[in-house]
């Protein structure tokens, strides 16, 4: 089992791109990056988590969608050709998902 390590938030501009069919990808903004380390630390990874909440090797990811790759694109030259904003329909309801803190 993995465990969490680090997390940071990801810089704007960075975009996580998953195939949903062989001619249509889908890119979401990666909202933070989190490092991973194996149980008994013998190796570690850093995975992005996308706006929607899913990252590579989740078992809840939208249905059909396999990881791409990571992509970066500087704000000022405007979305990758294939981002989509999520509305709420899209965002997770179920599973692993990051909870806002509430003041004491």
């Amino acid at each position: 089992m993995k465990r969490i390590v680090e997390i940071v938030p990801a810089r704007p501009g960075w975009y996580a791109r998953w195939r949903l069919s062989p001619e249509d990808t889908r890119c979401y903004p990666v909202s933070l990056w989190a490092l991973l380390e194996e149980g008994d630390g013998s190796g570690r990874e850093v995975v992005g988590v996308d706006c929607i909440g899913q990252w590579p090797g989740a078992d809840d990811n939208e249905a059909g969608g396999v990881f791409v790759r990571y992509l970066f694109q500087t704000p000022d030259s405007g979305l990758p050709e294939d981002a989509e904003p999520p509305t709420t329909g899209q965002r997770r309801t179920t599973g692993p998902r990051l909870q806002p803190l509430t003041a004491p």
